[in-house]
């Protein structure tokens, strides 16, 4: 199957709350750009030593494992809409709560090298489904937590979300 090598979505194809995500990965090619980023992101995640790895920059503010167990939940959220989107499945998804779902994720009793093979895994896993996609499947949008979006859109979200946490753990928990 061909990847899309047109460059990131257009702004029509998601709300512009994503833009943040997308904007970070410059990849013109959506595989590209989830693998580049998960190597960038696992760069800093390795980097930390497990003693640190509950950590947090202020109260209230997730651990470096919470942040980890946050991007795969989000990874899987987003890779299941695309799914659904790329096979043309018209039902609307509903939302998802991060602070509801991390403090049920239980993720600071984990190690952090356990949580970053799963997170390793899911990623391999998505990547194998976007390389899979059929070249009209990359463009087509759906209704997600009430707004349209494309398979292509949650591509790029997927690669930019996992950047932009891993920034904002090496600036704010490693700094």
């Amino acid at each position: 199957m061909t990847t899309l090598a047109a460059g990131p979505p257009a702004p029509t194809e998601h709300v512009p709350y994503y833009g943040k995500y997308i904007a970070l990965s410059p990849e013109r090619d959506a595989i590209e750009a989830l693998e580049r980023s998960f190597a960038d992101a696992l760069a800093i995640f390795r980097g930390v030593p497990e003693a640190r790895a509950e950590h947090r920059y202020a109260p209230g503010k997730w651990s470096i494992k919470e942040v980890v167990g946050h991007l795969i939940d989000g990874e899987r959220v987003f890779a299941y809409r695309a799914m659904r989107i790329a096979r043309n499945d018209p039902t609307g998804l509903p939302g998802f709560d991060e602070n509801l779902y991390v403090p049920h994720g239980e993720f600071d009793r984990r190690s952090l090298a356990d949580l970053l093979a799963e997170w390793e895994l899911v990623r391999q896993g998505n990547v194998a489904m976007f390389r899979g996609l059929p070249s009209e499947a990359w463009t087509r949008s759906g209704v997600a937590n009430g707004d349209a979006i494309s398979v292509r859109a949650l591509a790029y979200i997927i690669a930019g979300h996992g950047r932009h946490h891993a920034t904002l753990v090496r600036e704010r928990y490693l700094s």
